[in-house]
Order: C-alpha cells, then sequence, then structure tokens
C-alpha cells in the first residue's frame, strides 16, 4: 500500500525546536525523492526541503540556516529538523513522495501526498 505516515509537529514557542517524521513503504521510498512541503493559513503550499534517492538534499533558501532534512533507509524515514522556530513556521507540514529535480520541491513534482502535522509557533 503506498502511503506516507507523519508524526511530529505541535506547538513551541519562538526559537524552539521541532522534528518531524515521515515513514514510506518500501516501494515509494526506493522510488522517489521524499519532500517535505508546508502550507500556512490562506497561503500557497510550498517546498521546504527534499532527498533525492541517491540521498542528494535540497533545503529551500527561506529556511536552509534553521531547518535540516536527513533520511534513515533502515527505516524508510525522512525527517524535518527545524530549529529556531518563528511564528511565521507556523502551518501544516506535509510530507511527499516525488520527482527529483536540482530545485526547490514543487507541487508540480510530487506523486504521493502524506497526512499534515500541525505546527504552530507562538511569539
Amino acid at each position: 500500500q503506498e502511503r506516507l505516515v507523519v508524526s511530529g509537529g505541535g506547538s513551541v514557542q519562538a526559537g524552539g525546536s521541532l522534528r518531524l517524521s515521515c515513514v514510506a513503504s518500501r516501494y515509494i521510498f526506493s522510488r522517489y525523492s521524499m519532500a517535505w512541503f508546508r502550507q500556512a493559513p490562506g497561503k500557497e503550499r510550498e517546498g521546504v526541503a527534499r532527498i533525492c534517492v541517491n540521498e542528494e538534499s535540497l533545503v529551500a533558501e527561506s529556511v536552509k540556516d534553521r531547518f535540516t532534512v536527513s533520511i534513515d533507509n533502515a527505516k524508510n524515514s525522512i525527517y524535518l529538523q527545524m530549529t529556531n522556530l518563528k511564528p511565521e513556521d507556523s502551518g501544516m507540514y506535509y510530507c511527499a513522495a516525488a520527482f527529483c529535480s536540482r530545485r526547490e520541491p514543487a507541487t508540480s513534482d510530487v506523486y504521493l501526498w502524506g497526512q499534515g502535522a500541525q505546527v504552530t509557533v507562538s511569539s
């Protein structure tokens, strides 16, 4: 079954940290890059980070000094470590299986969406 399961998220104060996890089926994990997106209320969904099958990673310029994406092949999992969080980082965060590209992930790259995880950062 093609499925992405997201865990983590929650509420923190500005300056805090959170980690999101996403577990995929082995079929999906071995064939697609994995990406993180986020969507704030009233805004479009935007790409945050991605790791390709060859483990080449990319984090969006807007957050690259604070967010890190990592992978655990043995667990078919990717992670998004978020530090020094700001209120503008609040929103729903989504894991996705996507086609790899050299640019920041776009929704048009996505093959399969996981469910979202809410991240709320208070000032």
